[in-house]
């Protein structure tokens, strides 16, 4: 696949999943979770998904989750995305990204304010 249209699926996954996880499941061990970004794979076989909690406690029994309602993912993406072929879904932690600090920096751009190093 080219470039230009992985990143479409990914992107549309991406918003797919966001809602999915955040108004469709009823699990309260996803309710602090984030979809940050979908990485789908060049031949679109796989997609890495990845999340970020909003507490480290959480983490691992959110993945657990997501894991086990991996079949009902894809299902529900298969209905929703008009595609031939949904790509495995492989659950990783978004280390990169800190919530708080996350906040923090969105609240200083909404503000016009240079970021903090």
């Amino acid at each position: 696949m080219d470039e230009i249209r992985l990143h479409r699926i990914s992107e549309a996954m991406r918003e797919e999943l966001t809602e999915l996880i955040e108004y469709e499941m009823e699990d309260p061990r996803v309710a602090p979770v984030t979809v940050t970004e979908v990485h789908v794979s060049p031949d679109g076989r796989k997609a890495r998904v990845m999340i970020s909690a909003s507490s480290a406690a959480g983490q691992k029994e959110a993945i657990q989750a997501l894991e086990h309602a991996r079949a009902f993912l894809r299902t529900q993406l298969a209905q929703r995305l008009q595609m031939r072929h949904i790509p495995d879904l492989q659950f990783e932690l978004d280390a990169v990204v800190d919530p708080a600090r996350l906040n923090s920096l969105m609240k200083r751009i909404r503000k016009g304010r240079p970021k903090e190093v």
